[in-house]
């Protein structure tokens, strides 16, 4: 028996959605849903054949399963407590707040993501703006280490594009996790950096209910063997020179270090220079008290107006990249040898003397960072114009003062970066470089200084300054 039945449109719709939604939840998302866990599988056991360091199961866990075990962590919730007896805030609030950070916290790790479009993306960024070359690595040393330690790279920050070169110089061996300052806490970046593995960290954070929680996940995934890679100096060198180690992180990361554990922790350090820095100038702005700041659409109109110019130099055939990018890899530090050495037990230790002992790592670990940065050529040019800026000099005089810091840097176990093998080339690209930034200047045959970039001399020759046992003061810079 037919019959029809009239419904009103709006009804019609309702029912039709319903339908649609119905479909999709009970049809399309299982089918796709096994697409992509089929497609993620299949890289993961890939990646796994080709790394050296296999992705630790914790780096796979769901990202809800490891926000609900960092939650009930036993010493996250003592904090809780402790923190609403001090306060007298109820618990059930401090426990939102929990929560609140561990999501703020917690990585969503994608394999595919990591190793198909982020690995393919920092190779092209990264090779598009600058000639990119491994410079030295102490490939016995790193054949040493035992896979199945925690391995963490510790090196130092001159640009953002450090995290970009490291994660693409190091994704045959690792997939490394990063701290990542709030300032990426932006949609839709701050997905696409869960999704690559990273962490976000609040700088300067003075809640210790915040801090509890970010110690405890920073050593769970000590424990579970991610790899990581940390900046020890906190953030960015304003003036151009290695800055003093902060304690933060690393502290989490070795406070409840045993050498009888099952995991050694490695920090394996790296050295990283440029011939051109994007944020150089607006580091050096920093150090002047009085230099007035720049506001947010001024910033963007100069960087707009600097990707305009480049894009423009390329079309023109005029482009010659922003010079080279170097990366060093040094010998492994094992905290095992470390605490064994010295007879420390930094789970057993004090407050006092575990920042003691701290500092001692901290400062080893920043001289071992600082004997494999590379000496690129902007920075060997700038150290030749650096004891006496104001005087002018041949070509001749360059070529034998850098050919004299040459000799002497490398007989002290300096890691120079010679492009095409030649010393007179990497001269030659180091001075031109200074002279498209306009910090030299060719008149009658004669290179001079320019007085108001000579902040930005000091700030690349400052990028060396330790080998040569001193640095520059950078003075604040008009731009």
């Amino acid at each position: 028996m037919a019959s029809t039945i009239s419904v009103p449109l709006w009804l019609f719709l309702v029912l039709a959605l319903l339908a649609a939604w119905a479909a999709g939840v009970l049809l399309l998302a299982p089918g796709m849903r096994w697409f992509f866990r089929r497609r993620i599988n299949a890289v993961i056991q890939e990646i796994n054949t080709r790394l050296r360091i296999e992705l630790p199961s914790f780096k796979l866990t769901r990202r809800e399963v490891l926000i609900d075990r960092l939650f009930h962590d036993p010493k996250v919730q003592a904090a809780a407590e402790a923190c609403a007896r001090e306060t007298g805030e109820p618990l059930v609030e401090v426990r939102r707040r929990i929560d609140r950070y561990a999501r703020e916290i917690v990585p969503s790790f994608n394999a595919y993501l990591y190793f198909r479009i982020g690995y393919w993306l920092a190779k092209t960024v990264a090779r598009s703006l600058y000639r990119v070359r491994l410079g030295y690595a102490d490939e016995a040393g790193l054949a040493a280490v035992d896979p199945r330690s925690t391995v963490v790279f510790v090196m130092n920050h001159r640009s953002n594009m450090d995290y970009v070169l490291v994660a693409f110089l190091a994704a045959e061996q690792a997939a490394l996790s990063y701290a990542v300052g709030e300032w990426a806490r932006v949609w839709p970046l701050q997905t696409l950096i869960r999704s690559m593995g990273a962490y976000f960290v609040r700088r300067n954070s003075g809640d210790p209910l915040y801090r509890a929680v970010l110690a405890r996940y920073v050593h769970m995934a000590t424990e579970a063997g991610v790899p990581q890679a940390l900046f020890p100096e906190g953030g960015l060198t304003v003036d151009g020179a290695l800055r003093q180690p902060k304690f933060g992180l690393l502290d989490y990361m070795v406070k409840s270090f045993r050498a009888e554990g099952g995991r050694d922790l490695v920090f394996i350090p790296v050295g990283l220079n440029y011939d051109r820095v994007l944020e150089d100038r607006s580091q050096l702005l920093k150090l002047g008290g009085g230099t007035r700041r720049r506001g947010l659409m001024e910033a963007l109109a100069i960087t707009l107006a600097f990707i305009g110019r480049n894009i423009w130099l390329m079309l023109t055939g005029r482009w010659h990249r922003l010079g080279y990018a170097c990366v060093n890899f040094g010998s492994p530090v094992s905290m095992r040898r470390f605490v064994k050495g010295r007879g420390i037990d930094f789970a057993a230790l004090g407050e006092t003397e575990r920042r003691l002992a701290m500092e001692e790592l901290g400062r080893d670990l920043m001289q071992a960072i600082g004997r494999v940065i590379p000496v690129v050529p902007v920075a060997l040019v700038a150290q030749v114009f650096r004891p006496d800026p104001q005087r002018a000099l041949s070509e001749l005089e360059i070529k034998s003062a850098a050919f004299a810091l040459l000799h002497e840097w490398e007989s002290r176990g300096a890691h120079v970066y010679i492009p095409r093998h030649d010393q007179d080339y990497a001269i030659g690209v180091g001075l031109r470089m200074l002279m498209l930034r306009h910090v030299v200047e060719e008149r009658e045959g004669l290179f001079h200084t320019v007085d108001e970039n000579l902040p930005l001399l000091a700030y690349y020759a400052n990028s060396i300054a330790h080998f040569a046992g001193s640095t520059a003061p950078a003075a604040a810079v008009t731009v």
